[in-house]
């Protein structure tokens, strides 16, 4: 790593968020002064601390959004820009997802909209090489269809008169931020796990239909494919490491008997990244034409208009709170939702009353701070609230590690709201449920919501994971 850990950092002395602005880890600046003139092994050990950097694999990732939120992506050698356009030269039929997310953060770089961001990225994806390139606010769109099939069965569950064992854990916690995956499972422990939705994220419930699904549709092998997402957030190359999203095909050599071992998402470039892709190759990104879209994972409907869901990070909430009301209650919301401000716009929650009572109550939960009040309510069993939607980062996906940085002299914050607007420009608000891509995917594949197919292909588990390394790191 090009910095290192100082012996006398603590936990506490990092932020809880790292701003796509701001630099990783801090430094070691030097050693402390003292009046005793040191002797030669104690300079050794200075000069070594100062010049050794500690090495620390994927698996001993503390979750403290240190290091995989920020630029060390030296960490993850196989989600490069080298290895990706590598695997173009090797003859890899590559496949590219992007987020919505990271379409805002180019759109507003380039000061073009979301349709043209997609469609010149399509342009350049090719120009490279690219087999196809779709849009995981499809695969979104499915994962809202199980999450909310989830919620249901847990609420109704959670409702019945049979005793306690029997209960689905309440209030869900939803499962896309993969920075909060990854510190439920490193320092909460297995009392919190049971409370996070099973749901996969958007981009490996893609990967998962790529995969599985589409590589068929186009007469292809899972092991010819080489899929690569574009994301606003680095824990996202964490997720798709993970062992969870990994699985074995039949070797097509009769002389290898173990097969072969296929991920779901093979690389993940942020959307700074891929700016650092255009710039490697010089193109004029303005003036690229804006070719036909491949529709076969996209969002986009017959008259050519983008559309998706209210929330920057998804609309997890949004959408799980209308569905519930309809399904559970027959009460449908049309219009913005009435979110209430707690402690600060990262911090919201909503209600749906029925006679009086509340039979609904959810929250939208951004950056550690909130999360970590939550979590202790939920472990004091003091917690309220039916589902919540958890982000590790502040304001949501759209103020992502990943995205890119502020020009000079730019404010973060009048970026942020930038990229707030442009999100929903010119985007079709549409029911999940809705959606023909979506419908078509059950149809053909994943038969419902909740069926033994979806459950295999777009449900994944946690678990508890000891750290290695801390136990090494007494100062911590």
């Amino acid at each position: 790593m090009s910095e290192k850990f100082s012996p006398t950092l603590r936990i506490g002395d990092l932020s809880d968020f790292i701003a796509p602005s701001q630099a990783c880890v801090v430094s070691l600046k030097g050693l402390k002064s003292t009046t005793k003139k040191p002797d030669k092994s104690q300079v050794s050990i200075a000069k070594q601390q100062q010049t050794e950097p500690v090495k620390i694999s994927l698996k001993d990732c503390l979750a403290c959004s240190g290091c995989i939120t920020s630029a060390e992506t030296i960490m993850l050698e196989k989600q490069s820009l080298d290895e990706f356009l590598s695997n173009i030269d090797k003859g890899k039929v590559v496949i590219v997802s992007v987020s919505p997310q990271s379409r805002a953060s180019l759109a507003v770089h380039f000061g073009i909209s979301l349709l043209q961001v997609f469609k010149k990225l399509t342009s350049f994806f090719k120009s490279l090489g690219v087999k196809a390139v779709f849009d995981t606010s499809c695969s979104r769109d499915l994962t809202l269809v199980e999450t909310c099939n989830e919620f249901i069965m847990r609420y109704k569950q959670n409702q019945s008169k049979d005793d306690d064992r029997s209960k689905s854990a309440l209030p869900m916690l939803s499962s896309a931020c993969p920075g909060w995956i990854c510190y439920a499972e490193k320092q909460l422990g297995s009392y919190i796990l049971p409370y996070i939705s099973s749901v996969k994220s958007p981009q490996q419930t893609i990967g998962a239909t790529i995969k599985h699904h589409i590589c068929q549709k186009m007469g292809l092998r899972p092991d010819e494919v080489y899929h690569v997402t574009v994301m606003p957030c680095y824990d996202k190359k964490l997720e798709a490491a993970r062992d969870d999203f990994v699985f074995e095909v039949e070797s097509q050599e009769e002389t290898n008997e173990s097969g072969i071992r296929i991920t779901e998402v093979d690389s993940v470039l942020t959307s700074g990244e891929v700016i650092d892709l255009i710039k490697l190759k010089e193109v004029d990104f303005a003036a690229l034409e804006d070719p036909l879209l491949d529709r076969m994972l996209t969002n986009v409907n017959e008259e050519g208009h983008l559309y998706g869901v209210t929330g920057s990070s998804g609309g997890y909430a949004e959408t799980v709170f209308r569905n519930a009301a309809k399904t559970l209650f027959g009460k449908e919301i049309k219009g913005p939702l009435a979110f209430k401000t707690i402690r600060n716009t990262d911090f919201r929650e909503l209600t749906l009353e029925v006679d009086g009572q509340v039979v609904l109550k959810f929250a939208l939960c951004y950056g550690f701070q909130n999360l970590q009040n939550i979590v202790r309510k939920v472990k004091m069993r003091k917690c309220d609230y039916h589902f919540v939607e958890v982000m590790a980062c502040p304001s949501g996906c759209l103020n992502g590690g990943g995205q890119i940085k502020p020009t000079p002299g730019q404010n973060p914050k009048d970026l942020l709201q930038s990229l707030e607007t442009v999100y929903m420009e010119n985007v079709l608000v549409a029911d999940p449920f809705e959606n023909p891509l979506v419908k078509s995917l059950y149809d053909e594949w994943l038969e419902e919501p909740g069926s033994e197919n979806a459950k295999r292909f777009m449900h994944t588990a946690y678990h508890p994971i000891v750290k290695s390394v801390t136990a090494q790191l007494h100062n911590w």
